[in-house]
């Protein structure tokens, strides 16, 4: 078998590449068999290309021709980080197009899904399925307390030298305690080739357009006629589970599915349920 043709479906082992459009060099990510729709994974807040859970990545990769990347002024990616989700949402078109792609699945999570609602209301004819994870609407009720939680919580896990993440994406019960460090483990297994880590800078601009998302005008989602597969955990401290409930009300056929005793990494916490509905949701 010729090595050069070996498809890669371990997020572990894609090698990190750059494309570069409107002077920006773009770090991406991608693995899985080419040739169908790509899944395009738009990253949370704070997070770069090492910040996704292998055991979502992996199955979905196994066929599916799946990108991850650092959005512009994040991790590898060249540039500064823009203040509005829209213009984030613009910075994401020009690499999706500079890749070549006309038509893409979306999986987006928590900042990421903000990016990816901006996206596919600016760009309709561009996603085919979308799935919306930890997230909320522009105008969200919630949203703008982001920061204030975020801040709260850094300061919690720096005085009890955790990863930020255990406090912010899941409950502090005994299974949300066991559930957090087995996922921040998961985040090591890669050991190579890792990414630069995001500057306080770069968080404090994501943190303001959140903030700006939150106190927009609400968009008119009903637009929205992709099929959209919602999901969350029933306890979201950053962004509110009732958000992921008014999305589900406002665009129209979307699924809706609320993981128990769970909070905003409820989608990580329940990989084993959430992965493969996931794939079927994207299959079907």
């Amino acid at each position: 078998m010729n090595t050069n043709h070996t498809v890669i479906t371990s997020y572990v082992q894609a090698p990190t590449r750059t494309v570069t459009a409107s002077g920006v060099a773009y770090a991406y990510r991608e693995l899985g068999p080419k040739g169908g729709v790509p899944v395009i994974f738009f990253v949370h807040l704070a997070a770069t290309l090492d910040n996704w859970d292998p055991r979502i990545i992996d199955p979905i990769a196994q066929q599916h021709h799946v990108i991850a990347f650092d959005n512009r002024g994040i991790g590898a990616t060249t540039g500064t980080v823009p203040d509005t989700i829209e213009s984030m949402a613009d910075d994401a078109y020009t690499f999706i197009r500079t890749l070549g792609f006309d038509t893409i699945d979306v999986f987006a999570f928590s900042l990421g899904g903000m990016i990816a609602q901006a996206l596919v209301l600016k760009h309709p004819e561009l996603v085919r399925k979308l799935i919306l994870a930890g997230t909320g609407p522009a105008g969200g009720k919630g949203i703008d307390k982001v920061a204030g939680t975020t801040y709260y919580d850094m300061m919690r896990a720096t005085l009890t030298r955790v990863d930020p993440k255990e406090f912010l994406f899941f409950n502090r019960d005994g299974i949300g305690k066991r559930a957090a460090g087995a996922f921040v483990e998961r985040l090591k297994e890669r050991t190579d080739d890792r990414d630069a880590p995001i500057t306080v800078k770069a968080f404090r601009t994501q943190l303001k357009a959140i903030k700006r998302w939150g106190r927009s005008t609400p968009a008119d989602l009903s637009s929205i006629t992709q099929p959209t597969f919602i999901a969350n955990g029933d306890n979201d401290r950053m962004v509110p589970t009732t958000l992921s409930e008014d999305m589900h009300r406002r665009i129209a056929d979307s699924k809706l599915t609320i993981y128990p005793n769970s909070g905003h990494g409820g989608i990580f916490q329940y990989n084993r349920e959430f992965t493969p509905a996931a794939i079927q949701f994207l299959d079907s």
